[in-house]
């Protein structure tokens, strides 16, 4: 394409244009400036120069005189919940609902963020009522989300079987550890002074019915071995031990690798049925498959008690040289010497038990715990839900020992 001079006439036409454009801009740019409050540009210079508290009162002031400026307010205080300044993060959300004028969307807005500031400051009981003031609207299933969280955290499991409810109404989604609320109230139950047998045996029931809703998919060998270990309990009490056997050898069943969890109450369990030999048998069977230290030691024992130190003590070779364990033998020499008088100990082993059971001691109280598979948090007692990061079946049945091996 040829260039034609008459062009050049739009040069200055657009230039003209340009510069009419930008001195209208600015103009109005001048003209909302002028508008802002000065406690706006306060606010602003207390803010740069990091003197929040009186940002704070300054911005406040802005709120009475402009209307219009609850973004502000609302970006400042998820500003400082961030930044875990939780006092100022709630004036600045309480400074919000204190406005008469406040249109219903903001209040419920300025509901739901003072909630969070609440429940992040620590403050449960007042971010519940915070969450349940919001728990109709449209922050509905954050806030009965939030209502889980804290009632799970106070260990009220009816509350927290109830707001799990109300969430399923909202939103067609599992909630793995439904099941888990239920196995504690039942837990509860049964460890009372005085056991209420009807409202464990009510609590598992519901414990089984929502397990079988979440399907297999969802559900977890874990929790399905609780309930199990929670039947065999509840059935101890009942004085049924043909049934606790049942629901001990479900255990093993479905989740074989929680069997340390119940070794000692399995060959207990077969004890008083006056079958010893055959509980033994069955866990020296499952050791074959799922080598575990509690398992190895409830053998150990069971054979010392039933066959000898000469027995015992072969299985305990074997065993530990396939899986060499310092927590194995340790418990071992423990129950050797629950039984100083049988002649065959000196004689298998030989020396000082006493003094070699405390050096290996010394060694194995830091492996003889549980760790957390999520935050790492070690324990002595096994856990269904870790202490230090409240998730769900996040320890597995081993010792650290076992775990590092």
């Amino acid at each position: 394409m040829d260039f034609e001079p008459w062009w050049l006439i739009f040069v200055p036409v657009f230039f003209g244009l340009g510069w009419i454009a930008a001195r209208v801009d600015f103009k109005q740019m001048l003209s909302e400036s002028r508008q802002l409050p000065d406690s706006y540009f306060k606010g602003l210079n207390f803010l740069l120069n990091e003197e929040p508290d009186r940002a704070i009162d300054a911005f406040i002031e802005v709120a009475k005189l402009d209307t219009e400026t609850t973004e502000l307010h609302f970006a400042l205080g998820s500003l400082f919940r961030r930044r875990g300044e939780m006092e100022r993060a709630i004036r600045v959300h309480q400074s919000l609902l204190a406005r008469t004028d406040l249109p219903q969307v903001d209040r419920e807005n300025a509901q739901f963020e003072i909630a969070q500031d609440f429940l992040k400051a620590g403050m449960l009981d007042r971010a519940e009522a915070a969450f349940e003031a919001v728990s109709t609207g449209r922050h509905a299933i954050a806030a009965v989300r939030a209502l889980i969280y804290i009632y799970e955290s106070g260990h009220d499991w009816p509350k927290a079987i109830e707001a799990v409810r109300r969430l399923r109404t909202l939103v067609d989604e599992p909630v793995p550890q439904l099941v888990h609320y239920q196995c504690e109230q039942a837990e509860a139950a049964l460890k009372r002074r005085e056991p209420n047998l009807i409202q464990a045996e009510q609590a598992l029931n519901e414990a089984e019915k929502a397990a079988k809703e979440l399907g297999q998919k969802e559900g977890s060998r874990a929790s399905t071995a609780r309930i199990f270990m929670l039947r065999a309990q509840l059935a101890y009490l009942q004085n049924d031990y043909a049934l606790q056997l049942f629901y001990l050898q479900e255990v093993l069943r479905v989740a074989p690798q929680y069997a340390g969890l119940i070794a000692a109450e399995l060959m207990q369990c077969y004890s008083q049925q006056e079958q010893a030999p055959q509980g033994l048998a069955l866990l020296q069977k499952h050791y074959e498959q799922y080598p575990s230290i509690d398992v190895f030691a409830q053998i150990f024992k069971a054979l010392r008690q039933q066959q000898g130190a000469t027995a015992a003590w072969t299985f305990a070779r074997q065993a530990l040289q396939q899986h060499p364990s310092l927590l194995g033998l340790d418990r071992s020499l423990q129950f050797e010497l629950q039984h100083p008088d049988n002649p065959d100990a000196q004689h298998v082993l030989g020396g000082d038990l006493h003094l070699l059971r405390t050096l290996v001691h010394k060694h194995t109280q830091r492996l003889d715990k549980y760790a957390c598979q999520h935050c790492g948090f070690e324990a002595k007692h096994f856990y269904w839900q870790c202490p230090g990061c409240t998730q769900w079946e996040s320890y597995a049945p081993k010792r650290l020992e076992e775990l590092q091996a």
